[in-house]
């Protein structure tokens, strides 16, 4: 018989201490004093004193951390309210179907009539402007980019492929592009790919190796990725960048929330999909330095997707665009479980951090808590590494960027409470949030124009068209010369018919003088 378990001593007295803990922050946590909030800030909650984000410095990024459960969902929708509020655009994707509810206006609940006067805060309940996306057109708008704007390297990602296979993909788009073959949608792809197989010969003098095998295996990935839902991906009218930077009539910045539970049994797709969106608005959006307030706020969740297994070359990417984005006044923040999961690279970028309770029960999870400790700078007051594990649910350590743009001390936090619907929306709430949206109508119908797959079938046809010409007019020359014979039997034939009429009379007067001398000679001899 089994025995059963029983909590150890040590983990029981963990919990204890963890409580008596938060209960001790709970006495020493000061009221907000609304004198001490910046006018131009995003309130985060609550420690020994405000904790807030500039918003000239909103847009040196963030991270926000911590294990499943410990508030980072909702420590994100608060961020998402006041961004909001303050008149800037946000981006955000909803991968558990939470984050809908922000379209809602809140209602009191006991945890946040408890939080709220624990910091002094008085919740305001209102909804806020939201568009909805969902790749699927399932319950958003259709989200849709084209082939040629993703590109060979995201696509690469997208379906793991070699070295090699990116090779010929490389290929593939140069040729389109050179061949003014638009690539808008997975059947203009599997068109070229089919065309580069059947002209892999006299391609690869001009473009380097075509390998069939290679072709192959790349129309085998694009078939998984179509079951995997990804011809919705691709395709027209494609997404607009400005479609996610809109404000409403009342000045507050619409939250562009994209419905990732069904996108998210498709990790990489995922993943793949919120860096492209990244890319586009590094390539697309004009440089405005440091504005007062960001062009847009962008949430990364489940941001150990984008990096998990990712190739140098796309890590070099996402380095690049977080580094240099900045500019264009796009914020990032990345949101993930373990503080690990972002590279040093990345991370270092990284200016405003919210860390909530970390456990750690492993010798990774232990080296999980001491990396994290190490990124801020150190409070006098408490052992941060110590109290990472400490924190309650919707309590973290916070540092953000001083107006000087230095790290400010790092500080035990209560979360204030979202002023928008805890939870989902219902399906007729969401619909009719649909109804009302701003782009209703703009991306809902797929429009197919002429593009590669056109292109390639009309030239494949005209080929086959010239073709059968070509062997017809063979067949009847060869009808010909089994008829007729050939040239030079022609030739002995007409000569042969010209020597014929000639001698012939010829030989007729020979024979007829012949005759006629003979006849004569004789009645001569008889005389």
């Amino acid at each position: 018989m089994a025995r059963k378990r029983t909590p150890s001593k040590t983990a029981a007295a963990k919990t204890k201490a963890a409580a008596d803990s938060a209960e001790d922050a709970a006495e020493i946590v000061a009221k907000l004093d609304p004198e001490q909030l910046p006018e131009e800030s995003v309130y985060l909650g609550q420690s020994v004193k405000p904790e807030f984000i500039l918003l000239k410095l909103a847009n040196r990024h963030g991270l926000i951390t911590g294990a499943t459960g410990t508030g980072k969902t909702v420590t994100l929708q608060g961020l998402a309210e006041n961004f909001s509020d303050q008149g800037v655009p946000v981006f955000c994707a909803d991968v558990k179907g939470d984050l809908s509810g922000v379209a809602e206006m809140g209602v009191a609940k006991g945890w946040i009539e408890e939080r709220a006067k624990l910091i002094g805060y008085d919740v305001e309940f209102n909804a806020h402007p939201v568009i909805f996306w969902d790749l699927f057109g399932e319950q958003g708008h259709p989200i849709r980019t084209t082939v040629t704007e993703l590109g060979p390297l995201l696509l690469s990602r997208l379906m793991d492929l070699s070295e090699a296979q990116e090779g010929v993909l490389n290929i593939a788009f140069r040729i389109a592009d050179d061949e003014k073959l638009p690539l808008l949608d997975l059947k203009d792809l599997q068109s070229l790919l089919q065309n580069l197989a059947e002209r892999a010969g006299e391609l690869t003098t001009k473009y380097g190796n075509v390998g069939k095998s290679s072709v192959g295996a790349i129309q085998r990935s694009l078939l998984v990725l179509e079951q995997q839902g990804g011809e919705h991906f691709f395709g027209e009218p494609a997404l607009k960048i400005d479609d996610l930077m809109r404000t409403a009539s009342d000045g507050r910045g619409y939250i562009s929330v994209l419905v990732a539970d069904k996108l998210m049994q498709s990790p990489r797709l995922y993943a793949t999909f919120l860096l492209f969106l990244m890319s586009e608005m590094f390539e697309e959006l004009p440089e405005v330095g440091d504005p007062e307030k960001p062009k847009l706020v962008f949430f990364f969740d489940e941001a150990h997707l984008l990096f998990r297994d990712a190739p140098k070359a796309l890590l070099e990417k996402v380095e690049q665009v977080v580094r240099l984005i900045r500019s264009k006044g796009v914020g990032v923040y990345f949101v993930t479980q373990n503080p690990m999961d972002v590279p040093d690279t990345v991370s270092r970028q990284l200016g405003n951090r919210v860390q909530h309770a970390l456990r750690a029960f492993s010798p990774l999870e232990q080296k999980a808590v001491k990396a994290a400790a190490t990124t801020f700078r150190a409070n006098p007051a408490f052992d941060t590494e110590k109290t990472i594990m400490e924190l309650g649910i919707g309590e973290a350590l916070v540092s953000s960027l001083d107006r000087k743009g230095q790290p400010t001390m790092v500080e035990r936090t209560f979360i204030k409470p979202p002023s928008s619907q805890v939870g989902p929306l219902t399906a007729a709430e969401r619909k009719a949030v649909i109804k009302e949206s701003p782009v209703a109508g703009e991306y809902d119908e797929v429009v197919d124009r002429h593009s590669a797959h056109e292109i390639l079938q009309k030239r494949t046809k005209a080929h086959a068209e010239e073709a059968a010409e070509a062997e017809a007019s063979g067949g009847k020359t060869a009808a010909r010369k089994s008829s007729g014979g050939s040239r030079s039997d022609g030739f002995w034939t007409t000569l042969g018919k010209s020597i014929a009429r000639s001698v012939v009379p010829m030989a007729t007067r020979v024979l007829e003088d012949a005759i006629k001398r003979n006849a004569f000679g004789g009645i001569s001899r008889r005389r």
